[in-house]
């Protein structure tokens, strides 16, 4: 998008939003004032429906007054019916639709504990005549008709001896539970009332902050899109521009690091194409330069293998006759001195042989690094090279305490490659990975096919290497052991190399260590 058309849009984008503000300000105007309304209405109910009860307690506690508290009963029965009947709008009424039935439900049960009152009292007085002797108690029960019914059908059951079934026990009795049903329903009322005026009160809140919220919202956005964005504008052609040139000024000195684009809300003008298609040019520059570092990295790493080999295959051409010679002479000196020689003369001769050994060892495996041999490379079952490698490591290295395992293609994985020294270089990994766990580990080797290239990864829970070591553990004669020659790694390089493939390794210090070989796929 052209420049012209961001400011154009920019103008519209603002005016928009207070457009939009003004009408979301009015339409919650209108809404408070209606939930205002309503909360004012909630509030009356909540305060006659507290009113209603204290009047229903004292009718129960006051009987002298069950005429005057009876009639503000009813009278506040009358006001909650008229508010609900009028001013409640329907669409808040349907919130809480058992308040209306609750009120007439208590009315109902008012009434008729009233009349159950009336015909108590009415029994009461006939049974006087038949219980003179207990005129003392008659104040007494009458009192607790409407306080304590079911104390009242208690005391004429023990005192006066009526029958369990006698119209005055019974009936005091079903007062009782009509005046528990009665408080209940009172109950609830108070509960309905209540929950009623939290929710208007709840939503008056609700209403108010979200138009605050929404004056903050819609005033910030005014602020950042309607001012901030025409500044924005200009700065960021001048900014990018700029940032433009320091990269091309970097570039044109050889800095080919990658370039990193500011975030680009307008990145559809021409400098935004402009530093896109630069971005492009500067990921591929950064990928060829570290391609070019990497084969570098990789000749260099060749020429110097290939300039120690030829000393050290000189050196060991020069060495190997004489140690031939030592070794011969010591097993004839043996044969013809016998049995009869002292031990530590018999030692020395055995520590001759066996350092003899050792050195030979050495020297066929600087001979082994100097020259190679030719790849004779055909088609094989790397799993099977895996499974002989660990089996001839087995037979020269304790591995009771080494946990191996081979996560590959059950089906096998076919290579291009020469067994036999496939199998040298993964015996030196894994012999590798046996020295770096004294104590015992895993030893873990993974084989991951692709269409062209097949990824082998051996990795240990050993004691890893540090940076400084991952540099040098190809370089010739570099060791970290207390025995060793130091060339197994280089002989492995080699190997993997002669087969057209790569080797790389992580490890951290007290992580343990990984080689990832790539290797050409097999036709088959």
């Amino acid at each position: 998008m052209l420049l012209k058309k961001k400011t154009a849009l920019s103008f519209f984008i603002s005016a928009s939003i207070i457009a939009i503000l003004v009408g979301f300000e009015y339409a919650n105007f209108i809404k408070i004032r209606n939930e205002i309304h309503l909360l004012e209405v909630t509030d009356t109910i909540r305060s006659e429906s507290l009113q209603l009860r204290r009047h229903e307690k004292n009718y129960f506690l006051y009987p002298l007054k069950a005429e005057e508290e009876s009639a503000a009963v009813y009278r506040r029965i009358g006001v909650l019916k008229s508010i609900l009947s009028g001013h409640i709008p329907e669409e808040n009424t349907g919130r809480f639709p058992r308040l209306k039935s609750s009120i007439q439900e208590y009315e109902q049960r008012f009434k008729k504990i009233q009349g159950s009152v009336r015909d108590l009292s009415s029994e009461f007085e006939s049974i006087k005549d038949s219980y003179k002797d207990y005129a003392k108690f008659f104040p007494i029960i009458e009192l607790t008709f409407l306080e304590h019914p079911i104390v009242g059908a208690e005391f004429l059951e023990k005192v006066f001896v009526l029958p369990p079934g006698h119209r005055l026990v019974a009936g005091l009795k079903d007062l009782d539970s009509e005046i528990n049903l009665l408080r209940k329903n009172g109950e609830d009322i108070i509960n309905t009332s209540q929950e009623m005026d939290k929710v208007a009160r709840g939503s008056v809140d609700h209403t108010i902050s979200i138009s605050q919220m929404a004056m903050v919202v819609f005033f910030s956005l005014f602020l950042v899109i309607g001012i901030g964005t025409l500044f924005v504008i200009s700065r960021s052609v001048v900014d990018r521009l700029k940032f433009l040139t320091d990269v091309i000024e970097k570039t044109g000195k050889g800095g080919f690091s990658q370039v990193k684009v500011p975030a680009q809300e307008w990145g559809g003008d021409e400098v935004g194409v402009l530093i896109e298609e630069f971005k492009s040019m500067g990921k591929k520059l950064v990928q060829r330069e570290d391609e070019l570092h990497r084969k570098e990295t990789e000749l260099y790493q060749s020429r110097k293998l290939a300039a120690i080999g030829t000393l050290a295959s000189g050196v060991a051409h020069e060495l190997n006759n004489p140690l031939n010679n030592i070794y011969i002479s010591v097993q004839r000196l043996v044969r013809e001195i016998g049995d009869g020689y002292p031990m530590i003369i018999k030692e020395s001769i055995d520590d001759i042989l066996s350092q003899t050994i050792r050195v030979k060892r050495i020297v066929g495996d600087i001979l082994e690094f100097a020259r190679g041999r030719d790849l004779q490379a055909r088609e094989v079952e790397l799993n099977a090279v895996i499974s002989r490698a660990y089996e001839l490591l087995g037979g020269s290295v304790n591995l009771e305490k080494v946990s191996f395992s081979l996560d590959s293609d059950p089906g096998g994985v076919l290579i291009s490659a020469d067994p036999e020294q496939m199998e040298r270089a993964l015996v030196n990994l894994f012999q590798n990975a046996v020295d770096a766990m004294p104590d015992g580990g895993d030893l873990t080797v993974k084989v991951k096919s692709g269409k062209d290239r097949v990824e082998l990864t051996v990795s240990d829970t050993g004691k890893g290497m540090s940076a400084e070591t991952i540099e040098k553990i190809y370089d010739p004669f570099f060791t970290t052991k207390d025995k060793g020659t130091g060339l197994g790694l280089g002989i492995v390089f080699n190997i993997i190399k002669k087969h057209n493939g790569d080797i790389l390794v992580r490890s951290q210090e007290g992580k343990g260590a990984g080689f990832m070989i790539t290797l050409p796929k097999g036709k088959g």
